[in-house]
């Protein structure tokens, strides 16, 4: 069915399943009661229902599968039935209204791009089966704010927070080996990150976490070697990048006579001040491109 004018459905008795594409463009279906006998919904079952504002899924289902609701614009909040034990890839895909969804325990896979350009979801809870977060899963989710990770969680994927510019802190656990690349990239409102230092990072991981690396700057030389990893950017050496941040900050007026390279970095004054490099020595090693990717990370 491709009728972008129907605005209602009654379902018929003995309906156990919505097969493949039976809503597809329906643009103008603004609510839907699926039937309590129904244990599958097809593949793109109401993608483009884009004045979709409520659904209810029965509790025998068991799987949202691929491009179910995606573009359903107008959803604003969906319950999953605990039944559920997989959303599939672009599932919840450009659901921009979404502002709260509860998913059950049950639920160990959630696709690539399942909330994808969720705009408006606030806070999301995974459960602790899941072991992936995969590839933009969260990609563009730009008024989330909170989020746990599993503990049983072992890799992230590639752009999976990118541009989750209202998450200000997360934890990584110990059990999370690899992280994609671009995983958080343009995350502007991250300023605590927890992660263990054996994770494997993609390239451009942490790029454009501007209050990251400022809160970094702020606290200490061992915060800030590790968030300027040069994995975490490109593979420029670390002791470059945090020179380059010092000399940003101005914290190197009142050092003198202080030794370059990767000693400087562990040595500390009495007092407990870090002791960098001077300002033209710091300078004499940044060659002018770095500067310049420095000062668009900061």
């Amino acid at each position: 069915m491709n009728n972008d004018e129907l605005t209602e459905v009654t379902f018929a008795q003995g309906v156990t399943s919505i097969p493949n594409n039976t809503f597809n463009g329906c643009s103008s279906l603004t609510a839907i009661t699926i039937p309590d006998g129904v244990t599958k919904i097809g593949f793109q079952a109401f993608l483009g229902c884009s004045s979709l504002t409520a659904i209810t899924i029965p509790d025998r289902v068991t799987k949202i599968g691929t491009y179910t609701f995606m573009g359903c614009s107008s959803l604003t909040a969906i319950t999953i039935p605990d039944g559920v034990t997989t959303i599939g890839n672009y599932a919840f895909n450009e659901c921009s209204s979404l502002t709260a969804i509860t998913i059950p325990d049950g639920v160990t896979t959630i696709g690539n791009y399942a909330f994808n350009e969720c705009s408006s979801l606030t806070a999301i809870t995974i459960p602790d089966g899941v072991t992936t977060i995969r590839n933009h899963t969260f990609n563009r989710c730009s008024s989330l704010a909170a989020m746990a990770i599993p503990d049983g969680v072992t890799m992230i994927g590639e752009a999976a927070f990118q541009w989750c510019s209202s998450l200000t802190a997360i934890t990584i656990p110990d059990g999370v080996t690899s992280i994609g690349r671009a995983a958080f990239r343009h995350c502007s409102s991250l300023t605590k990150l927890i992660l263990s230092p054996a994770v494997s990072i993609g390239e451009d991981c942490f790029s454009n976490c501007t209050a990251l690396i400022a809160a970094a700057a702020d606290k200490n030389m061992p915060t800030v070697e590790d968030l300027l990893h040069y994995r975490w950017h490109r593979n420029v050496a670390v002791v470059e990048r945090v020179n380059a941040l010092l000399c940003l900050k101005g914290t190197w007026d009142h050092v003198e006579n202080q030794p370059s390279g990767p000693e400087s970095l562990k040595r500390k004054r009495t007092d407990g001040v870090e002791a960098p490099l001077k300002a033209s020595e710091a300078r004499d090693k940044i060659p002018k491109v770095l500067w310049r990717v420095i000062l668009e990370f900061l």
